[in-house]
């Protein structure tokens, strides 16, 4: 069995270099002369709050109750 083993293992190396041997191309050539240029420059990204300036950061809000519900009332959709 020991044999059989090795004898399989033998075989697919060499299947597998002759495989990989023969995927060559003596066609393909690489091209050293491609011509590149500069990528042009990001656009600015476009200004889509209409001229408001940001609402205050309230994570320096303190974290009780009746913050917390006032937050979760302006969540809500209005009816």
């Amino acid at each position: 069995m020991n044999k059989k083993f090795l004898l399989g293992l033998l075989t697919g190396a060499s299947l597998l270099s002759l495989t990989v041997t023969s995927c060559k191309n003596p066609d393909y050539e690489t091209n050293d002369d491609v011509a590149t240029q500069a990528l042009p420059p990001i656009p600015a990204a476009p200004d889509t709050t209409g001229g408001k300036t940001a609402a205050p950061n309230p994570a320096t809000r303190e974290i009780n109750a009746a913050n917390a519900t006032e937050d979760i009332k302006k969540m809500q959709p209005q009816m």
